[in-house]
């Protein structure tokens, strides 16, 4: 292995099982370190001549300082470590990459979204314009704190690439295949908003791409490549896109139903721009109520209608069924029985917010 990107080793170790949830802490913990020192060092390489070019880099630095689950560096790890990687040669930089990139979405996202909160603190674009706006300065605050924002996810992207350079061909092409499918489960999402349509499968599509490959599937691949393991990609590929739909379910329902304070941003956000979620797929499908109030953006009336009705349960019930396919996938796989019962109760930790 090169450097801790890594590259795929010439012999295929034998997967290894768990040690323990301290193992994988251990290196997280090394990837907060990592995020930490590497941030560091460039907002002091761009700040060095003006401040302002340092703007975007601590925007960066400050979202993903405010926190977040980690779960895609956490997969990452979790393929790793169950593929047999070694604790000594551990991708630390891969797992950086990939939060890195979620930062660049997330950036994205809310400006896609129009959100003005995230993690509990301002969005980029809302901080931004909010400056703009208290510092009068010239031309349109929106406009200004927007560019803040496309700039800041341009930067964390390029980030994430950066920390993946160096690795191998197997692992690139993966790393290709998890930036195409998140920019097309986007693409699908935003078209879909503007033409909504009670189409549960489309609901689901996009769910295992916005969702499902990006934050379990991909990653847990990637982890099993840099250990030098092709032969674990179909086991976790059936876990990582049935728990990712769930999650992206999990997702979905607390948008409809759960608290801005206990999420960390807005809520009601898919109600107010009539996204193609199943929730809403399904109850538009059921109830013509519901798409008269979708097609107006009356996000509380539409939640007080669907809170604790059959389609909630539906959902719900998908999301049971999904845990249990993850669960399923892994039974009687090649992969080592600790990690086996360490990711099925990441399944019940990720679908259900469990801690």
């Amino acid at each position: 292995m090169t450097g801790d990107t890594g590259t795929l080793p010439h012999t295929v170790p034998a997967a290894r099982d768990a040690s323990g949830p301290e193992e994988l802490r251990a290196l997280m913990e090394q990837v907060e370190d990592g995020l930490r020192s590497y941030l560091a060092r460039e907002r002091f390489r761009w700040a060095r001549k003006d401040g302002r070019g340092a703007e975007p880099a601590l925007a960066v630095s400050e979202l993903v300082a405010a926190g977040g689950k980690r779960l895609r560096p956490r997969f990452l790890l979790s393929g790793y470590l169950a593929a047999g990687g070694s604790p000594a040669q551990v991708p630390v930089r891969a797992a950086m990459a990939l939060e890195l990139l979620h930062v660049s979405a997330l950036v994205h996202d809310d400006v896609m979204d129009d959100a003005d909160r995230r993690r509990a603190r301002p969005t980029v674009h809302a901080l931004h314009a909010g400056l703009h706006r208290d510092r009068g300065w010239f031309g349109e605050s929106r406009r200004y704190g927007e560019s803040v924002a496309i700039l800041a996810g341009d930067l964390a992207w390029a980030y994430a690439d950066h920390l993946m350079s160096g690795t191998s061909r197997a692992v690139a092409e993966e790393w290709f295949a998890l930036k195409g499918e998140l920019i097309a489960g986007q693409a699908m999402d935003v078209t879909a908003a503007a033409e909504p349509t009670p189409d549960a499968g489309l609901a689901r599509h996009i769910a295992l791409l916005k969702s499902g490959r990006y934050t379990v599937h991909r990653p847990l691949t990637l982890g099993a490549l840099l250990a030098g393991r092709t032969d674990l990609a179909p086991v976790f590929e059936a876990y990582g896109e049935a728990l990712g739909e769930a999650f992206q379910l999990r997702d979905d329902l607390i948008d409809a139903f759960g608290d801005a304070t206990a999420s960390g941003k807005p809520v009601r956000q898919d109600f107010g721009r009539g996204k193609t979620t199943l929730l809403l797929a399904l109850a538009m499908r059921s109830d013509a109520r519901v798409r008269e109030l979708v097609e107006r953006g009356d996000a509380e009336p539409l939640r007080e209608l669907l809170s604790g009705g059959a389609v909630h349960a539906r959902v719900e019930a998908r999301i049971d069924r999904l845990v249990e396919r993850a669960r399923a996938a892994l039974a009687g796989s090649a992969l080592p029985p600790g990690w086996q019962r360490e990711l099925a109760a990441a399944a019940s930790r990720v679908a259900y917010r469990e801690s």
